[in-house]
């Protein structure tokens, strides 16, 4: 099961050269801007055995950590959050077609290195391809981004398709590197934060987060399978019309 589609970037060394006067932590609110032009907010950040971990509230549990290469440039963040609300939804979220999300998966898989069915198998199952799905708990959007970790992603309207949907990417990819490619650990990570399962060294005991976990994964499967199925089809009719 492939999730990654093409290796990270190198280091950069001006990146190094930001990072290298700096102390181990510091703890003070930045706009880290990566490679690939996502921006995220973060409360503060270390450097842990050569990596960078950005921690997106005040403790130390919850945390995206990146290569130095990833990061573009660092910079003080604004003390006023996003000007765009996310409680504003876009006129587009109400016509947003199978083609249209189908496209929205595909740049996104492009962009963070990962397999559009595992993409598409996290959106089916946290709100049914619904842009405008708001949980009880408060997560919104495609792929059901809670404000703070939208705010933190650099997302600035968890309503707006591609926007949730590179958000969530991104989050995504991040707790992928952080449990080693771990699909499961990750999964969890996403449903239930990355505390719960460094708590319980493991997927939580939570019903929900286990159910969660199963269904994506059982949806990826069945997703790649399909697409490994058609992949056969396509081969064998070249074979039959070129004899």
């Amino acid at each position: 099961m492939r999730l990654k589609m093409r290796a990270k970037a190198l280091v950069m060394a001006g990146v190094l050269a930001f990072f290298a006067p700096l102390a181990p932590s510091a703890r003070a609110a930045q706009l880290v801007t990566l490679r690939n032009g996502f921006t995220i907010r973060c409360d503060h950040f270390a450097r842990v055995q050569g990596r960078v971990r950005l921690y997106l509230s005040a403790g130390e549990d919850n945390y995206i950590e990146l290569a130095p290469g990833d990061i573009a440039s660092v910079e003080p963040a604004p003390d006023s959050p996003s000007a765009q609300s996310v409680a504003q939804v876009p006129r587009s979220a109400d016509s947003l077609s199978p083609g249209d999300l189908d496209e929205i998966l595909a740049a996104a898989s492009r962009e963070h290195d990962l397999d559009v069915d595992l993409l598409a198998s996290v959106v089916k199952a946290e709100s049914g391809g619904n842009p405008r799905a708001v949980s009880p708990a408060g997560a919104r959007g495609l792929m059901q981004l809670m404000p703070q970790t939208a705010a933190s992603l650099g997302v600035g309207n968890s309503f707006q398709p591609q926007q949730n949907v590179q958000g969530g990417s991104a989050y995504l990819d991040a707790l992928l590197t952080r449990y080693h490619n771990n699909l499961a650990l990750a999964l969890a990570a996403y449903n239930a934060g990355p505390e719960a399962v460094d708590r319980y060294d493991g997927i939580p005991p939570y019903p929900e987060t286990r159910a969660y976990v199963a269904r994506v994964i059982h949806e990826f499967n069945r997703r790649v399978l399909a697409r490994e199925a058609l992949a056969r089809r396509a081969r064998a009719a070249r074979i039959a019309s070129h004899p």
